[in-house]
């Protein structure tokens, strides 16, 4: 009987060879005017991916600020011999997919269609039609954008973070604003386009099934006569970092999550030999759900849904940022355990397990999108903007495997600046403002520096503003009713049905309310004529179905039914407690608790209610769901809000209302 082999368990196996990578060498070549052309063949399937891009350095756009964006939006909406219509029909029709941009274009398409939608490619992006019609409706259209994303937390903590980071003076940093855009004139566009759209830093990827030959007189056909001109000249303002850790704060009276944001600026290229560990270093950290971040933040302590960090490379500018979504009471100790983290990955290696484990997810990621047509297109196109080995991708997974635990704790320590790191916190400052005020790290004191949502730095906000004495809450309620119609024609309504739609990614939402003044409700989400959630409240017991299952509701459910299945609670609410003045949208509202999970918000000014924060315990999760309501219009007497504007953990939709009746449509059979 042989004796077996012992197997030593305590050193982790040697990781195999690197996958041999064999990405297609693209022919090349260049037009007189620059325009330089990338060809992969790859005849495995009929079809093309073209992408045009224009490596342009940078520019800021000042007061301008948004003409990129827009003359991009302007962009493939007709030609001058192509009517918009036309031309986006002839697209559809051959089943292409075509996306124009600011700095360029980008096509999908059967091979045999492939000449006519690179003939459509050059006609959009060399002969736009720019029309004052045109030019309005997509200046409005931002305007819009800008208009919807002004109250959500999370995009202007995205927009504050990139101007603390690299100053607002950077193109990086700058952003538009109402004033900039609404500045704009279609000469502007016109000016930007003339001055940026050029062809000696562009280049044109074609990636499929193509013959390079045909390629090439297509392209000299309809790219040759690109005007080569200078480009404005323009130069970039230095990048700096703080010179001692800082947290940056900036006040959202409405937000009921925090936004954090850690980070620094830093100097990357895809050609330095830093680039490979810095990859694994922010895998382990925080590049995705296995990593150090998630696990300590989401998975330990149960503050968020999710922390990340990313690591950016560019030939001008970038940074490092770790972020989350926390909620409000447990700011402090987030920034207590980002900070834990990034000590932690400069000042310990890691360990051999953790730095396999992510080899291994990055090869697998890496190999997984070298199935896309656009992968490829992308790294022929790094090689050449980025000036780049030939080689650099097909040697990929060989310098990832070559990474090791002493590289990545240098990288860490060069590149994740834990004590000259910007903390931006976005927030609610009436809760959040005073623990970082007094936040210590390592015994030493971190400063609070205050901005505004203009990335302005200003005073500290007066969180404890003075009441008059004499306001109360039944004061409080006789202003509300008073303002929308007064106690005789709130006393005259029975019962609400409202209906309302909401856009989920492309989805339509339909809503339909109905509530009586006898303390029953009804509440049923429905998405494509298909109901997807539905809650039923009889005065004294209620259920909920979703997803096929009907759940009855429980005791906590039952009494907060019961404090708010009316159309105007406030009528009802006997343990109402005044909290004192917040800022709702910049204007100061008074802050009333109707119960323990539902606070209200009373515009001080107009009397009316602007905001109602309900909080639920799920799943041993506890969430704060925000509802902003604006848009009051009068029905019968009475006003109602019928723009109503609600955040749900990460998710944040509009429902807009589409009718309202009062004292009809409602029967004792809907809350049955």
């Amino acid at each position: 009987m042989g004796v077996e082999a012992q197997i030593d368990r305590s050193t982790p196996p040697e990781a195999g060879p690197a996958p041999k990578i064999n990405l297609g060498k693209p022919e090349s070549f260049t037009l007189k005017n620059g325009l330089k052309v990338l060809v992969v063949e790859n005849h495995k399937l009929p079809r093309v991916s073209m992408t045009l891009t224009m490596d342009n350095p940078p520019a800021a756009s000042g007061e301008k600020a948004g003409v990129s964006g827009l003359m991009g939006s302007m962009l493939g909406e007709g030609t001058k011999d192509i009517p918009k219509d036309e031309f986006n029909e002839e697209i559809d029709y051959l089943g292409a997919s075509v996306n124009f941009f600011s700095r360029g274009a980008s096509a999908n398409s059967l091979s045999k269609y492939f000449p006519r939608v690179l003939e459509l490619v050059a006609k959009g992006t060399l002969n736009p039609n720019f029309t004052q019609e045109e030019f309005e409706t997509e200046k409005e259209r931002a305007l819009e954008n800008l208009k919807s994303t002004e109250k959500d937390v999370s995009s202007n903590a995205q927009r504050l973070g990139t101007a603390l980071a690299y100053g607002k003076n950077h193109p990086y940093g700058e952003f538009s604003t109402k004033e900039s855009i609404e500045g704009l004139s279609l000469q502007d566009v016109q000016s930007f386009y003339d001055s940026y759209f050029v062809p000696q830093n562009a280049f044109l990827v074609v990636v499929g099934d193509v013959e390079t030959k045909e390629v090439k007189k297509l392209v000299n056909q309809h790219f040759k006569n690109w005007k080569k001109k200078d480009l404005p000249a323009q130069e970039l303002p230095a990048v700096t970092n703080v010179d001692q850790t800082q947290i940056n704060f900036i006040d959202f009276p409405n937000a009921v999550q925090s936004e954090v944001q850690v980070m620094n600026a830093i100097e990357l290229q895809k050609g330095h030999p830093d680039y490979f560990p810095v990859l694994m270093a922010n895998k382990i950290l925080g590049g995705g759900g296995e990593a150090r971040l998630f696990l300590n933040l989401r998975e330990d302590k149960g503050f968020t849904y999710g922390a990340y960090s990313s690591t950016g490379d560019d030939k001008y500018a970038a940074r490092f940022v770790a972020s989350a979504s926390v909620r409000n009471a447990v700011t402090d100790s987030a920034v207590v355990a980002f900070l834990d983290e990034l000590h932690r990955i400069r000042n310990e290696k890691v360990s051999q397990e953790e730095l396999e484990n992510a080899k291994a997810k990055y090869t697998g990621d890496f190999v997984l999108a070298l199935e896309r047509p656009s992968t490829i297109a992308q790294y022929a196109l790094n090689i050449e903007t980025d000036k780049l080995p030939e080689n650099f991708y097909e040697t990929y997974l060989q310098k990832i495997n070559a990474v090791t635990a002493e590289d990545i704790q240098r990288v860490a320590k060069k590149y994740y600046l834990a004590d000259n790191a910007r903390i931006m916190v976005v927030g609610k400052g009436s809760e959040v403002a005073e623990k970082l005020e007094n936040f210590t790290y390592n015994g030493k004191d971190i400063p609070v520096k205050y901005f505004d949502k203009y990335a302005n730095e200003t005073e500290k906000p007066d969180y404890n503003k003075a009441m008059d004495p004499n306001v109360t809450v039944e004061t409080v309620f006789d202003k509300y009713i008073e303002a929308i119609g007064g106690q005789d024609a709130v006393d005259a309504v029975n019962s609400v049905y409202m209906t309302a739609e909401a856009d989920i990614q492309g989805q339509k939402l339909n809503m339909e309310m109905k509530t009586t003044t006898g303390g029953k409700s009804s509440n049923v989400i429905s998405v494509a004529g298909n109901v997807f959630q539905k809650q039923v409240f009889n005065g004294e017991e209620g259920f909920v179905v979703a997803q096929g299952q009907k759940v009855p509701f429980s005791d906590d459910q039952i009494a907060a039914a019961k404090a708010e299945a009316n159309p105007f609670p406030e009528t009802i609410a006997e343990n109402a407690t005044l909290k004192g003045i917040e800022q709702v949208d910049g204007e100061d509202a008074y802050v009333i608790a109707l119960d323990d999970t539902t606070t209200n918000y009373y515009n001080v000014a107009t009397g009316l209610k602007v905001q109602s924060v309900k909080t639920v315990s799920q799943g041993g999760q506890t969430m704060t769901i925000p509802t902003v309501l604006s848009n009051y219009q009068e029905v019968n007497g009475v006003k109602f809000p019928f723009t109503v504007s609600q955040s749900m953990g990460p998710q944040s939709f509009t429902f807009n209302v589409s009718e309202i009746k009062v004292n009809e449509g409602v029967t004792d059979a809907d809350f049955e």
